[in-house]
C-alpha cells in the first residue's frame, strides 16, 4: 500500500487568486456568524452562557463531522444524499452492539461505526466510480435503501440509555477543558482532513476533478479511483457520526438521522463549498454547520417564528450559489486579464 507524497509543485497563480477569493468567503461566514451571535446576545445576555455555548457546540458536532465528509464529495463535482441513512444505520448498529456484547470497548464501537460507514460509502463510490451512474441518481436510491435496511433490522426496536455503557453516554456530554468531547472529535476529524486536502498530492487531485473532470483525465489523473475514495471517506465519516449521535442521544430507532441529508448540503454550499465542484474548504463547511445550528438557536431567542427557519436557510443557499457563481467569473475575468498584459 502506497501514500500520497505532499506535492512539489508551487501554486499557480490561478490557484493562488482562486484561493484568496475563496478565503475572503469563509471570512464572510465567519462575520456572518459573529453578526448573529453579537445580535442574539444582545437581545438576551444569556445566549453566551456557559451551558448554551456547550449547548450549541454539542448541536453542530455532528453536522460538522457529516458536512466534513460531504465537502470532500462536492469538491469533485459529486453530492452524498445518502449519508442520513449511513449515520442512522451506524447509529443502531453501535446500539444493537452493546445490547449483544455490553463490554465491548468505546475504542472498538467508533472503529465499527467507522467501517460500517466505509463499506456503505464504498457501496456509493463503487456505483458512481465503475458503473459511470450520476452521484445524485445513485445515493438518492441507497438512501432509501440503507434507511430500509435500517427499518428491517430495527423492526419498531428502540435502544435505550439503560442498554449502553454509563461510560459511553458520558462521552456525549463529558468535557475537556470546558470543551465537549464531542466538539474534540469534530476538530480532529476537521484538521487531518483538512491538512490532507491541502497538502497531499491525493487531496489537490480532488479538487483538479471538480474543476474538470476531462482534463484531470487526461492528465493522468486516477478519477475514478480518487471519487470512489472520496465516498468511502464520507461513508466513513458519517458512520463516526452515527457512533457520536448514539453516545449523545442515548435513545435510538430507525429514524436516527432522518431528513439530516439536506442540512449536511446546505451547511456544505453555504460554508463556500462549490456545489459545482473544485473549489471550497472543509474549513468553511464546518463553518456553515455551526452557522446553522446557531441560526436554529438564535430564531426564537429573536422572537422569529420556526416556520421562518427554512426559509432562512434556504435564502443562505440561494445567496451562497449566485456568490460561488460571482466568484469564479472574477477570478476567470482576473486571469484573463493578466494573461493579456503578460502576452
Amino acid at each position: 500500500m502506497t501514500v500520497d507524497a505532499p506535492p512539489v509543485r508551487p501554486q499557480t497563480r490561478g490557484a493562488r487568486l482562486a484561493r484568496r477569493a475563496f478565503l475572503v468567503r469563509e471570512l464572510g461566514i465567519a462575520l456572518a456568524l459573529g453578526l448573529l451571535v453579537a445580535v442574539t446576545f444582545a437581545v438576551n445576555p444569556r445566549f453566551l452562557s456557559a451551558q448554551n455555548i456547550k449547548d450549541l457546540l454539542l448541536g453542530s458536532t455532528i453536522l460538522a463531522i457529516l458536512a466534513v465528509g460531504q465537502a470532500i464529495v462536492v469538491i469533485t463535482r459529486n453530492v452524498d444524499l445518502s449519508v442520513g441513512s449511513i449515520l442512522g444505520l451506524s447509529a443502531f448498529a453501535t446500539g444493537a452492539l452493546f445490547v449483544a456484547a455490553p463490554g465491548t470497548p468505546i475504542a472498538v464501537m467508533l472503529l465499527a461505526g467507522v467501517a460500517l460507514g466505509a463499506v456503505l460509502g464504498a457501496v456509493n463510490g463503487g456505483l458512481i466510480a465503475t458503473a459511470k451512474v450520476p452521484a445524485l441518481v445513485v445515493t438518492l436510491g441507497t438512501l432509501y435503501v440503507f434507511r430500509g435496511l435500517d427499518y428491517m433490522w430495527a423492526t419498531g426496536r428502540q435502544i435505550n440509555a439503560a442498554d449502553m455503557p454509563p461510560g459511553f453516554l458520558r462521552m456525549g456530554t463529558d468535557t475537556v477543558l470546558g470543551m465537549p468531547v464531542l466538539a474534540l472529535f469534530a476538530a480532529a476529524v476537521l484538521i487531518a482532513v483538512g491538512y490532507y486536502l491541502r497538502h497531499y498530492r491525493g487531496g489537490r487531485e480532488l479538487y483538479a476533478i471538480g474543476s474538470d473532470p476531462a482534463a484531470a483525465r487526461l492528465s493522468g489523473i486516477p478519477a475514478g479511483r480518487r471519487v470512489f475514495a472520496a465516498f468511502v471517506a464520507s461513508g466513513a465519516l458519517a458512520g463516526l457520526a452515527g457512533v457520536l449521535h448514539a453516545a449523545r442521544f442515548g435513545t435510538i430507532d430507525a429514524n436516527a438521522g432522518l431528513g439530516s441529508e439536506l442540512n449536511v448540503v446546505a451547511a456544505v454550499v453555504v460554508g463556500g463549498v462549490a456545489i459545482f465542484g473544485g473549489s471550497g474548504s472543509v474549513y468553511g463547511a464546518a463553518l456553515g454547520a455551526v452557522l446553522l445550528t446557531t441560526i436554529r438557536a438564535a430564531l426564537p431567542v429573536l422572537g422569529i417564528s420556526p416556520f421562518w427557519q427554512g426559509a432562512a436557510v434556504g435564502a443562505l443557499i440561494l445567496a451562497a450559489i449566485g456568490l460561488d457563481r460571482a466568484l469564479s467569473a472574477r477570478v476567470a475575468r482576473s486571469l484573463r486579464e493578466r494573461n493579456v498584459t503578460h502576452v
